[in-house]
């Protein structure tokens, strides 16, 4: 059973759909992409968040 011309060009504009720019996930910028690989932004972020860890086991004690 062929598809009739309508029904091909549904299939082939829900095809199409999934290559437009909006459903590409967005790209880090390059500032973003420096901040990820830079070893001081790094360890400043795992001393915060290890701060927060600390205060939160804390609080969970009393």
């Amino acid at each position: 059973m062929n598809p009739t011309p309508e029904e091909n060009h549904h299939d082939r504009v829900i095809n199409e759909r999934g290559y437009r720019q909006d459903y590409y996930p967005p790209v880090p910028t390059r500032f973003t992409r420096f901040m990820r690989n830079n070893l001081i932004w790094q360890l400043i972020r795992f001393a915060i968040i290890n701060l927060k860890m600390i205060r939160l086991v804390r609080k969970s004690h009393h």
